[in-house]
């Protein structure tokens, strides 16, 4: 264990159970989108952030992204690899919610399910939600990298 992480931080349960949740939550969010590009096309549109020459190659790939970054943290393979990139998506993620609140933009988040389903959550929530994920992403991804230092 390395000395200058305190053992709270580096306990190996808290790290499991934060891979677990991340993981699964990513999986589960891959699902519908992988089913539905098409549906999960028009919720990216409906961010109105991105062009829209990107849009449906976006609504391919990033459902796939999801997904194996999940399946690793859950497998335990490539695991800092995989939080790193959780990390990434997670702060596109706060930076295109945090975006639409600012401008006051309604939207359908898209997070898990294809479907426009013209129930909002509220904005600020998902803000709540994506910050609490990426602290677990980023205390995986330090811990796991300092125990691949070692």
């Amino acid at each position: 264990m390395n000395k200058m992480i305190p053992a709270l931080v580096w306990n190996p349960r808290l790290q499991l159970f934060f891979r677990l949740v991340l993981g699964i939550t990513f999986i589960y969010a891959s699902i519908h989108k992988i089913i539905y590009p098409g549906k999960f096309a028009q919720i990216i549109y409906g961010y109105g952030l991105f062009p829209s020459e990107l849009i449906n190659i976006t609504a391919i790939f990033l459902p796939f992204l999801e997904l194996f970054s999940g399946l690793f943290l859950v497998i335990g393979i490539y695991k800092d690899s995989a939080a790193l990139i959780i990390n990434i998506m997670l702060t596109v993620f706060i930076a295109a919610i945090s975006i639409n609140l600012i401008r006051g933009h309604e939207f359908d988040c898209g997070c898990f399910s294809a479907e426009i389903t013209g129930y909002e959550v509220s904005s600020v929530h998902l803000l709540l939600r994506d910050i609490i994920f990426l602290f677990m992403g980023v205390h995986l991804f330090i811990t796991e990298s300092k125990s691949n230092d070692d």
